[in-house]
């Protein structure tokens, strides 16, 4: 069982602790916002004797915008995450404002808020500000492609109170993530996730869905990005990740996209040895 320690304002038990490796560190449900929200807190993982900072990997989970929380895909990916950390590096998983509760750009906002927290409090945590990758599932893919490819252009909607903050991000690890809104299959269903997501439908603000849509904000400045998709995803097709390749390529950014064979839309098809491999080797590769 994996020791750990627990702020005073954490909660007693933790579900995913137990795929760390023995030692792991846990910093457990801190506020990045300053405020009361439950979807304002984060999770921070540490390998064991942490002394000099480390780099940072943040992890944004799935579910439409609208459920799961910081837990749920590393509940699928513990070799994954459990190869992180012996890797030595720091891992953050966030929680951030569902759909229904904060319409667009707000979740997008979480996410550079939980971000500038983790930069601004580096030293407390031994965290290497310098070398981040963030690392998304789905929607969290999706949000952190978005992270990712925006960071350099510095929107000020994507920022809670307009303060624009540029992070040293090295590299984006994109599972199954929407990429272009408008292109989904379900763009036009006012009950979609991304409908929610936005307030509309993709397709009649089609405007709305440039500013959400991660394709829009790629250039040649931008971060290496490592994709992986399943070839029987039924949920958000692979073609939002050939999608974002192909933009990527263009733009002469290094990518390089993953098909897995028969893999559906998450699970732990993505976490055998071979795909843990190839992410981990993708970070060192980043982070140099």
């Amino acid at each position: 069982m994996s020791s750990f320690t627990l702020p005073i304002h954490a909660q007693p038990t933790n579900p995913v602790l137990r795929l760390f490796p023995d030692g792991t560190k846990l910093q457990a449900n801190i506020n990045y916002a300053g405020d009361t929200l439950r979807k304002h807190l984060l999770d921070i993982y540490q390998p064991a004797n942490l002394v000099s900072p480390k780099p940072l990997i943040v992890v944004i989970h799935g579910g439409g915008w609208l459920v799961n929380d910081k837990y749920a895909d590393i509940g699928y990916m513990g070799n994954t995450m459990s190869g992180l950390i012996q890797a030595g590096y720091v891992v953050a998983s966030i929680d951030y404002r569902f759909a229904s509760q904060a319409k667009f750009p707000a979740l997008i906002q979480d996410c550079n808020q939980a971000l500038a927290y983790l930069v601004g409090h580096a030293n407390e945590y031994r965290i290497d500000a310098s070398r981040i990758v963030l690392m998304g599932f789905s929607a969290g893919g999706h949000l952190a492609s978005l992270q990712g490819l925006s960071n350099n252009q510095q929107v000020p909607s994507f920022f809670a109170n307009q303060s624009k903050q540029q992070f040293a991000i090295r590299g984006v690890v994109d599972y199954y993530g929407p990429s272009e809104l408008t292109a989904l299959g379900s763009s036009e269903d006012p009950k979609a996730p991304e409908a929610i997501l936005l307030g509309a439908t993709p397709v009649s603000r089609p405007d709305l869905s440039r500013i959400a849509s991660p394709v829009s904000y790629v250039d040649r400045n931008d971060p290496p990005f490592l994709i992986l998709h399943g070839e029987k995803d039924e949920i958000v097709t692979n073609r939002q990740s050939k999608l974002l390749s192909g933009w990527l390529t263009v733009q002469g950014v290094k990518n390089e996209l993953i098909i897995v064979k028969d893999a559906p839309h998450f699970g732990k098809m993505y976490d055998t040895e071979i795909l843990r491999d190839k992410v981990l080797g993708f970070i060192r590769e980043v982070i140099k």
